[in-house]
Formats: structure tokens, sequence, C-alpha cells
């Protein structure tokens, strides 16, 4: 049985009629950038994240580098955010002159660890990135408290977590900015790279508007350096068809998820934990045991896809590398040596989830 780690085309064929009318209308319409389902989508995506703006980019990066941007860190300011995650999170700190500083994870959550974070502030410190994790929710009331203690910003990284929330309040709706990623295997994803910004403030929205489209105010008047950076109207349509599911979606993610657990409950693989404080919706569903690589090894004889989210925390790739030699932050480390992900996606059936499961439990007894 070929299970894989998500299956695109199954979604497509479910939409397929629609998503092929739209692309039609669009190409018949021919407003290719920044056209009508562009401003449908942010229109959409405002209301359903609760907040005053949302505005399309090229890609979950360019959410994050672009909201870094228009916060106005740039050269010698420090940005605390955690080593395992995406490359993407410390990338776009990098990109604005800003210096990441990595914080350790809390070892059941896998999100940063608030606890840390006072310690690791400086006179230099500007702002933190939490990262919703794999779909799970950082306790943005802890976060917020400190934040505010310290006059720093807060850039949510929500690209895994769309649609996701604490009593009722999306991720994306708490700090300055939210950053969002279409890639396709996201819960809420495009046929290609695309992302969003979240705000509150009309002052940060129109900077982020100019910004992505070169520094423009006005055709063709420039008010500062910007970027190239907008989301595909091409790409708006699929996602204006997809966000009227992403509910749906993220309650087949969690049907999922609960499945993978009570299947595995009788193993020592430690599952995905639920702290409790806010809506899970498992962008992957990622697991711990020390005798990953033969899991691994045994899941890929069986044409069952897996990953490793992630292999090795920023701090210790080598771009940053020489920068973090005397760190040691031991709960990232320690979970990259053991962490693998299994296929999850709204549509995989409970036969096909017990196939993965029993695969897990026969390496474990060999």
């Amino acid at each position: 049985m070929n299970i894989p780690m998500v299956d695109l085309k199954q979604q497509y064929h479910e939409l397929k009629a629609e998503i092929d009318s739209g692309m039609l209308e669009a190409l018949a319409n021919t407003q290719f950038i920044l056209g009508p389902e562009v401003q449908k989508l942010e229109k959409s995506a405002a209301e359903y994240l609760g907040v005053k703006h949302a505005i399309g980019v090229a890609s979950g990066t360019d959410a994050l580098h672009l909201a870094l941007n228009a916060a106005g860190i740039g050269p010698g300011d420090e940005v605390i955010t955690t080593p395992f995650t995406f490359i993407a999170t410390a990338e776009s700190i990098s990109f604005v002159g800003a210096k990441p500083v990595f914080v350790d994870i809390d070892p059941d959550t896998f999100n940063i660890d608030l606890k840390q974070i006072e310690a690791a502030i400086t006179s230099k410190t500007r702002a933190v990135i939490p990262v919703h994790l794999f779909g799970q929710p950082v306790d943005m009331s802890e976060l917020s408290a400190i934040c505010t203690k310290h006059d720093l910003k807060i850039i949510e990284d929500c690209a895994q977590s769309f649609g996701a929330h604490i009593n009722g309040t999306q991720t994306g709706a708490f700090g300055d900015f939210g950053a969002f990623s279409f890639f396709p295997s996201k819960n809420l994803g495009a046929f290609g790279d695309g992302g969003l910004i979240t705000t509150s403030s009309d002052t940060y929205a129109d900077k982020v508007k100019y910004l992505r489209n070169h520094g423009m105010s006005v055709r063709y008047h420039h008010t500062m350096l910007g970027f190239n950076s907008r989301l595909d109207e091409l790409q708006a349509v699929i996602l204006n068809i997809k966000l009227k599911h992403i509910d749906s979606y993220n309650q087949n993610r969690r049907r999922v998820a609960k499945t993978y657990r009570d299947f595995l409950a009788d193993t020592a693989v430690q599952t995905p934990v639920e702290d409790g404080i806010g809506l899970h919706v498992y962008h992957q569903y990622t697991c711990l045991h020390p005798m990953r690589d033969a899991i691994i090894k045994s899941l890929n004889d069986a044409g069952i896809a897996s990953a490793i989210y992630y292999p090795i925390p920023l701090h210790r790739q080598d771009v940053y590398a020489e920068d973090y030699a005397n760190i040691h932050l031991p709960n990232a480390e320690a979970t990259a040596e053991k962490c693998f992900a299994l296929p999850i996606y709204p549509e995989l059936e409970e036969d096909k989830i017990k196939t993965v499961t029993d695969t897990i439990k026969l390496a474990l007894n060999d």
C-alpha cells in the first residue's frame, strides 16, 4: 500500500469542478496582478481570522520578511525565536540585518519555551517571533504579557496554524503581525507559493502594501524601497475555494490525529501532546522515539511516507553554526534526534492509519 505524506490529488479532485471553473473565469478576466480574487481572499481571510487587515504576499517567507521590515526591525536589533522550526523563521530575521536569538523549546509541545524568554532579552531585543509549530498555538496570553512588559513587537509565525485558535481568537490575531504560508501542503494550501500578512494596525497595513509592490503608494510613485511580493491571482482562486472548507479540513486532521493516538497508545512512541491552551490543527503529526531511524526504514519499505521535521536545529545549521557554536539548547537538540512525522491529511482513512501504526509496531518488536 502506498501512503503519501499528503494527498493533494484527492483534495483537488473533490474540488475539481469549482477550481477549474474559477481558474477559467480568472483567465478570461485577465486581471492577473492584485485582481478581484486576491481582494476577495484578503477580505474573507481578514473576517475569518478576526483581524482588520489581511494582505496577500508571494510566500510565507516573504510574509515574515515584510512584517519585520514594516515593524522597523533592522541592523543591530535582536529578535527572539525558536531553533526548532523551518529556516524561514530565522532567515527572515537575518534578511533585515537583525540577529536571531534562539531560545530552547518545551519538550512536549515543541513550541518555544516561554519561561526562557525573559532571560534572553537584552537592550537590543526588539521583537519575538513565536512559531505555532505543527499547528499547536503558543500560549499567547503569557507571551503577550512578557512582550508588553518589555515593549517588544510580536510577529506570529502562523505558517502551520491556519485555523488554530485560543478560545476563539485565531492565531495571527494576537501579535502586531501574523505571517501565514499557503505552500501546497499547508492546512490551507495553494497550488504553488503564496503567503499572507495579518495586522489590525492601519499604519502597518499601509506599509506592507507599499513594501509588497515596489514601495508604491500611487502608480509609479515610490515612497520607500520595496519588493515584488504579490500573491498571484490564480493562487487566490484556489485559496478562496479552499477557505470555505478550512474548518472541515482541520476537524478531519484532528480526527486523524486522535486515531493515530488511539492506535499507538500501547506503544512507547510519544505522540503529540496537546497542552489544552488552544485548538491544535495538526499540520504535521510529529512523534518521538529513540528508534526513529528503524521506524522510518520500516515505513519506507512498506511504501509509507514519513518525514523528519526537523533533523537539525537552526543553531546547528551550517549557515548559523559558527555564530552559535557555544550555544547548547538541549531540548531542541534531543527532539531533533528522535522526531518523525507520519502521513496526515484530511482525507486519510482509518484503514490506512492502522496500516501505518501496525508497521510501526512491527518495527519496534523486531
